[in-house]
């Protein structure tokens, strides 16, 4: 007898395993159909971002082309103030700056030393 309450445990054993085996192969035929969907949407925030990216960096790059034009036009305006060496050589034995820094200072204050050594000791 012990055999067939094995065999029924059995065929109920069978029964919920068949049941359970049902109830995955819907919810993995939803998790298909989910993952599909969800492909799909990633795929198009995907492709949008992309193009808006693109938008983004051709600004980015336009905003630093025209940055560089402008420094390069202030240089080029710096460049034709005239100084005189000796009001540079004031400035580095003075102010103890590398030539270069005083040199631009000056420049960038017309060749005036007094505006630019005024500038200098206030910064």
């Amino acid at each position: 007898m012990p055999k067939k309450e094995n065999s029924a445990d059995e065929v109920e054993e069978r029964e919920e395993d068949k049941a359970s085996n049902n109830k995955d192969k819907k919810h993995d035929s939803g998790a298909a159909d989910l993952e599909k969907v969800t492909d799909y949407a990633e795929e198009k925030e995907i492709l949008s971002t992309g193009n808006e990216l693109e938008e983004a960096l051709i600004a980015i790059r336009n905003k630093q082309a025209q940055k560089t034009a402008e420094k390069l036009a202030r240089e080029r305006e710096l460049s034709k103030v005239q100084i005189n060496k000796e009001d540079v050589d004031v400035i580095v034995t003075e102010l103890e700056l590398s030539r270069e820094r005083a040199d631009r200072c000056l420049r960038e204050h017309g060749g005036d030393l007094v505006a630019a050594l005024h500038f200098l000791v206030n910064c």
